[in-house]
């Protein structure tokens, strides 16, 4: 009872939680008032959540798709994404709830009601009196990145600031740890928090700080392996100048080469272009370098850095072969307005064998009439090496690219005064490129159209042997997989190959408003949803035949099971997914879906029986594979058998040996002649009392004999595992074994 009592004494009631300011926000949000169209998938399964900073572009448009306000430079806004802060900046509502749902990289309209964005009672986002607030939107967003916002400020660093103000004397920040007990600290603590966040933390350990002077362009930084230039000087804690600023040429080093020292890499790996800072850095991360080649019994130094440029050098992919190095800047931010996406791309270059001379073997402004290359990216049209790097570039950039022959002519038409598996070296020009159209506002004869076009061009990759190429030509014409969903099939029509969810899935009247509606198109009349249907089967099946050329046969296998699953009939099909099945060596389940084509459509019968023949060769070829492993693991075991037999066998001859010459090797060398004397001595006492007992011991002698030959023979462990091995492998049939 004492227990309980005491218990009931120690019992706090716990505090609930009050709800956010945009958790109450939030409960605004009616079904149908957010719904989401996706445009471009994204990368990875994680999303962004509430501490998060998010970077995207925004593009605002109306019904029509006129454009009221965007962020990217092509459409009038400024070219700079927007950052914010979920949970700590100002948003609307709309995008409050709809970001978190986004993938990096992904592409994404939000269909908003005029009370999920601007006019939103008390909406913390203001605008001009032009913005049409009162109206239903279209925002496109593209999450280019999100990332957990780091704590730039810490007490002690607090005390640095305080230091600074009250002039105190610090030599270096291992005596900011003791300084944190002065007693002005807290008074003074909330007037260092006005200036706290041009502090960063680069490392946990506080062994690596950087105070920002000037704030720099852009949000690119450099890394491995970017060329860097900036104006660096160094004094160390207590004010000593070891490395003074010269006139002439910028320190020039190669990002990730040790070339400067380890904490002041990793700083100006976090600086942008002409960004001014001071970098504290202490003794753990001061390495030996060409910049600082003495730093025993420096504690610390302060670095002052002007970041002036970079030069983006890529290892597109990742081996050091195909390396994309940036001679000239181009407009714009990268990525963002890179042509990720494929686009219609224009672009001079000039190709050159990689050798001593630089053969140059074309180069558009001589051999073009000065005249650009245009071609569509994702098309195969020019060497895969080639097309990755211009992915890459903003327009006006120049570049030079190094690649290796399997990614130049080795797979692509080589033309004819370049020699075979050479290396190349393109320099090349983005003069500019175009996007394809966006689908919003266009009628359902247009967007088939496009649909159309894009599965022939798949087609023809197809045949050509592209399948990586083919495969994302049909995903890109019918997008992302459809749901046959009762909710969806109202305005399933409207919105063709995009798929619209609810944010807050809910049954609301977004269908209603199109329930009456007739598309008609030329090539395709969309009287009801079953020839959508079928039209999205048919890409699904072309795109499990890439799957199956490319090896991947349980993707393979999935896209005809989304099939199947709408229509379970479906001859192709399951001809498709019993190809995939037999190459994945499951040859049950590929007889299963052969004989089921049979009996669902007898005209399939000749490919189902030439089919199921092609499965029994290829059983029989698996069986004597399984044979020909038995018997290699046979032989494998036999010689290990007879190695060990032959090393026991070794072992037991000088054992043996040992026991018949025991004296002799129990002596030291000078002592082995005296051994046989007194030997021969022992053997000639011992002769007379032998002679006297040769009758008791020649009858225990025929004893002996009786026994042993009585006595069953004794089998090694080894012995008895020869024999059964053996009788297994005779057993299984593998004394003989055709190799195939």
């Amino acid at each position: 009872m004492a227990v309980d009592g005491d218990a009931d004494q120690n019992y706090k009631p716990q505090k609930k939680k009050t709800a956010t300011d945009d958790e109450k926000r939030k409960k605004k949000i009616v079904p149908g008032s957010l719904m989401k169209a996706l445009i471009r998938p994204g990368g990875g399964d994680a999303t962004p959540a509430d501490g998060h900073q998010v970077v995207y572009h925004c593009t605002i448009r109306t019904l029509d798709g006129v454009v009221v306000e965007s962020t990217r430079s092509e459409l009038g806004g400024k070219g700079t994404p927007t950052r914010h802060v979920l949970g700590k900046s100002k948003m609307i509502l709309g995008l409050l709830e709809g970001i978190p749902t986004m993938l990096k990289g992904e592409i994404a309209i939000f269909k908003i009601k005029p009370e999920l964005h601007y006019a939103e009672d008390h909406c913390p986002v203001s605008v001009s009196e032009s913005f049409p607030k009162d109206a239903e939107l279209h925002f496109e967003i593209e999450l280019i990145d999100f990332s957990k916002v780091k704590a730039r400020i810490l007490n002690l660093l607090s005390i640095m600031y305080l230091c600074d103000t009250l002039s105190l004397k610090c030599s270096s920040l291992l005596e900011l740890g003791e300084t944190c007990r002065h007693p002005m600290a807290a008074s003074m603590f909330l007037y260092l928090v006005k200036v706290y966040t041009k502090v960063q933390v680069i490392s946990e350990d506080l062994g690596v700080l950087k105070k920002v002077i000037d704030e720099g362009q852009g949000w690119e930084s450099p890394r491995e392996p970017y060329e860097v230039k900036a104006w660096i000087s160094a004094k160390t804690g207590d004010g000593k100048s070891i490395l003074s600023r010269t006139d002439g040429e910028p320190f020039f080093f190669t990002f990730g080469k040790s070339e400067v020292p380890k904490g002041l890499e990793m700083a100006i790996g976090t600086m942008s272009r002409q960004e001014k800072a001071v970098i504290y850095v202490t003794s753990q991360y001061l390495t030996r370098c060409a910049l600082l080649p003495i730093v025993e019994g420096i504690e610390e130094v302060h670095f002052d850095v002007e970041l002036v440029h970079f030069i983006q050098v890529r290892d597109v992919l990742g081996d050091g072969r195909l390396i994309k190095r940036r001679i000239h800047d181009g407009r714009g931010e990268f990525p963002m307005d890179c042509p990720l996406q494929d686009s219609l791309l224009r672009v001079h270059y000039k190709g050159m064998i990689f050798n001593e001379e630089k053969t140059v073997f074309y180069d558009t402004k001589v051999d073009n009439h000065g005249q650009p290359l245009m071609f569509c990216s994702g098309e195969g049209l020019v060497p895969e090496g080639f097309e990755m790097c211009v992915r890459l570039m903003l327009p006006g950039e120049i570049a030079l690219v190094t690649c290796p022959p399997d990614y130049a002519y080795d797979k692509f038409p080589r033309p004819s005064n370049v020699p075979e598996g050479a290396h190349i070296q393109w320099e090349i020009e983005l003069v500019g490129f175009e996007t394809p159209k966006d689908w919003t506002g266009m009628s359902f004869r247009s967007i088939m159209d496009d649909v159309e076009k894009t599965k022939g061009t798949g087609n023809r990759l197809f045949k050509e042997g592209k399948f990586e190429l083919a495969k994302a030509k049909y995903e890109k014409a019918f997008g992302n997989p459809i749901s046959v969903n009762v909710e969806l099939c109202q305005w399933l029509t409207r919105l063709v190959l995009r798929e619209f969810n609810h944010v807050n899935p809910q049954d609301d009247d977004e269908g209603k408003e199109f329930s009456n509606t007739r598309v008609r198109g030329t090539f395709l009349i969309a009287t009801d949803l079953s020839s959508l249907f079928e039209w999205q089967n048919l890409l699904n099946l072309n795109v499990a035949a890439c799957l199956l050329k490319m090896g991947e046969c349980k993707k393979s296998i999935e896209a005809c099971n989304k099939v199947i699953e709408a229509n379970p009939g479906h001859v192709k099909a399951l001809y498709r997914r019993g190809m995939a099945y037999m190459s994945a060596g499951d040859f049950e389940e590929a007889r299963k879906d052969f004989n089921k084509m049979m009996s669902i459509d007898k005209s399939s019968e000749p490919n189902a029986r030439a089919a199921l023949l092609q499965l029994k060769q290829k059983e029989q070829v698996s069986k004597e594979n399984i044979k020909c492993t038995a018997f290699l693991f046979y032989m494998d075991f036999i010689n290990l058998i007879e190695t060990v037999c032959l090393l026991l066998d070794k072992q037991e001859v000088e054992r043996k040996a040992r026991k018949q010459f025991k004296g002799l090797f129990d002596k030291k060398p000078g002592e082995i002649a005296e051994a046989g004397v007194d030997d021969k001595v022992d053997e000639i006492s011992t002769k007379n009392f032998e002679s006297d007992n040769l009758d008791d011991t020649d009858s225990i002698k025929e004893e002996e004999e009786v026994h042993q030959a009585a006595a069953p023979r004794h089998t090694g462990f080894l012995s008895q595992l020869w024999t059964s091995s053996r009788s297994l492998f005779t057993a299984l049939g593998v004394q003989r074994c055709t190799i195939l």
